[in-house]
């Protein structure tokens, strides 16, 4: 282990030795953190909910808790996983501590939620230009996918309902910035809902819209450079109608199943107005057409 720099200790791998480490494979996370910055940016959003004789960071003591999630921790006390290494993770916080951390960041509500997003995309924003031509951006375009997902809950919880396909659960709203082929999707916005949520509920598109655009850079924020898609569930007016609105002006693609008046509809559209399809990197996608 090296000096601490940071939030976390700054360690090297070596071949060779006879100890094990357990969780050793975080420190790709660990790292991942401390180079983008984003220990430095939740702590300095969280500094108003530090206490004036606090020994815990709040900003580490959250990011602890995304760590402990990441290596498969599915409640609070799971952050034990971190404080049995403390040459990888550092000092940890109690149980009682991070509890009642998220206790007073709930009572923050917007406020405590706003502080944590606006770091975030200062971080992205930062890791975007860190990344050069492997960014999401490099071609000056952005593609943002939303969709809803079914999270089985197999235990009586928090807003756990009857879900669509008849399961029990939540039906959180997800956004997703598209890497293309050669990567997978970066998560920008997490709307959580219960598990009755509907599909086809225009606000909640428009809010998971709203808090993912602000995950990026500025200049993406509006403009026909930014690409909203999505499947049949945001293809309501109301959504089209807010991603299109005047002074927003974005692109977005609504998926939707072909029924026999949309075919007709279609058949209807002039020859002119057709274009070939293309896929990111630019070839032409066989048999598909854009209007």
């Amino acid at each position: 282990m090296k000096k601490r720099i940071g939030s976390y200790p700054h360690v090297c791998v070596e071949g060779g030795g006879r100890s094990v480490v357990s969780q050793a494979g975080a420190v790709l996370l660990v790292e991942t953190v401390r180079k983008t910055g984003l220990d430095q940016a939740i702590s300095a959003a969280l500094t108003p909910w530090r206490k004036a004789r606090a020994v815990h960071d709040p900003g580490k003591i959250l990011l602890d808790v995304a760590l402990a999630v990441a290596l498969g921790g599915d409640c609070l006390a799971d952050v034990g996983m971190l404080r049995a290494e403390p040459a990888l993770f550092g000092p940890v916080a109690s149980d009682p501590t991070v509890s009642r951390l998220i206790d007073t960041l709930a009572a923050g509500g917007k406020r405590a939620l706003a502080a944590i997003r606006t770091a975030r995309a200062e971080v992205r924003e930062h890791v975007w230009q860190l990344a050069g031509e492997a960014a999401p951006d490099a071609d000056g375009e952005v593609t943002v996918d939303l969709d809803g997902v079914l999270v089985i809950a197999h235990s009586d919880k928090q807003d756990a309902a009857a879900t669509w396909k008849k399961t029990f659960g939540h039906h959180p709203l997800m956004g997703f910035v598209d890497h293309g082929r050669g990567g997978s999707g970066e998560p920008v916005v997490g709307l959580l809902r219960p598990g009755n949520a509907g599909s086809n509920t225009a606000a909640d598109h428009i809010e998971a819209a709203r808090l993912a655009l602000a995950q990026l850079p500025k200049r993406y924020r509006r403009g026909r450079r930014t690409l909203i898609r999505c499947d049949s569930g945001g293809g309501t007016h109301e959504f089209v109608a807010w991603l299109a609105a005047r002074g927003r002006w974005l692109s977005y693609s609504v998926g939707m199943t072909i029924t026999d008046a949309v075919h007709q509809a279609v058949l209807k559209v002039p020859a002119s107005a057709w274009t070939p399809a293309v896929e990111p990197d630019g070839e032409i996608r066989d048999g598909a057409w854009v209007a």
